[in-house]
């Protein structure tokens, strides 16, 4: 039974499934479009287990080569390798595997946004968006998809059981001093993201220590230890308008790894938008390591106990 501490709730188990929309239709044909990472894998492995039928587009230098192994389990999952400025080539094989619902999954890597080779389809896109930043970029590929018959399905629509919950999701509470950072790093964490700079802030003794851009969580995480040693606060949120559909916050049981290898002591991560990728394993990771993570509660709710 859950508890009331502050502005959280104490919980120590991860959530059941939660409605996510839109959502998948029923034993249908799923296009699965992945990044790099373990995220493809476990959307891969759960679309499957639902009974779709699934196809798989990895892309060139980015989707790990272990995937195509993985689709060729039973029951087999076709696969096929493009080059990441081929949009036209996804949206062919797409259509002629007959899929209408897709899923993006796993991180392209955000300095390839220097060096796409486009073909014409994405030229298109491109010509079309003031912004090249990640949100306008694949907004934009989601509606040529859309134009396509291919409707672009949130994320996570097959994992929400690993979506972080809010409260304390470990054994560990932050300090008061620890308190006070979060409070102060949720400020300068949802402006920095609202900018669409980063989603994760290093804090300590309420002065910023490192801002995330395009190098990633980790190295962020390694680089406030350094400059700042013991007792660094993670501050890891959603945009203000997160886009489910893709770019969705991650942690796994490398961040608590890379936190304890800079001796950070509390990751905060927004409830019902981060992915907990390694589930009750990156909870158990943290009780060993003496880290704190906290899933912070919706704008939306933290309002409603301000009336």
């Amino acid at each position: 039974m859950a508890k009331g501490y502050g502005r959280w709730t104490v919980v120590n188990h991860m959530p059941s499934a939660i409605a996510l929309s839109p959502q998948p239709s029923a034993m249908s044909r799923i296009g699965l479009i992945a990044g790099n990472g373990r995220f493809p894998f476990l959307v891969l492995d759960a679309a499957r287990g639902a009974g779709h039928d699934v196809t798989v587009i990895a892309l060139n230098d980015e989707t790990f080569p272990a995937l195509a192994d993985a689709a060729a389990r039973r029951p087999a999952a076709a696969l096929h390798w493009i080059s990441l400025g081929q949009l036209g080539a996804c949206i062919k094989l797409l259509k002629e595997a007959g899929v209408t619902q897709a899923v993006m999954a796993g991180q392209v890597k955000h300095s390839k946004l220097f060096d796409i080779r486009p073909d014409m389809t994405l030229l298109g896109v491109l010509m079309r968006v003031r912004a090249k930043n990640t949100d306008a970029l694949i907004s934009a590929i989601a509606d040529v998809l859309r134009d396509h018959g291919i409707e672009l399905l949130n994320s996570t629509a097959f994992l929400a059981p690993l979506m972080a919950r809010e409260g304390m999701l470990t054994a560990r509470h932050p300090t008061p001093d620890e308190r006070a950072d979060l409070e102060f790093g949720y400020r300068v964490a949802d402006a920095i993201a609202g900018l669409d700079i980063g989603q994760t802030i290093a804090v300590k003794s309420s002065a910023v220590v490192a801002v995330e851009a395009m190098e990633g969580t980790d190295r962020v995480i390694a680089r406030a230890g350094e400059l700042a040693g013991r007792g660094v606060v993670i501050v890891k949120v959603a945009k203000p308008n997160q886009d489910m559909r893709f770019d969705v916050p991650v942690v796994g049981v490398s961040t608590i790894d890379a936190m304890n290898a800079a001796a950070a002591t509390v990751l905060s991560v927004d409830a019902g938008k981060t992915l907990m990728i390694d589930g009750e394993a990156i909870i158990r990771a943290a009780d060993e390591a003496g880290i704190c993570i906290v899933g912070r509660e919706s704008a939306a709710k933290a309002r409603n106990h301000e009336i």
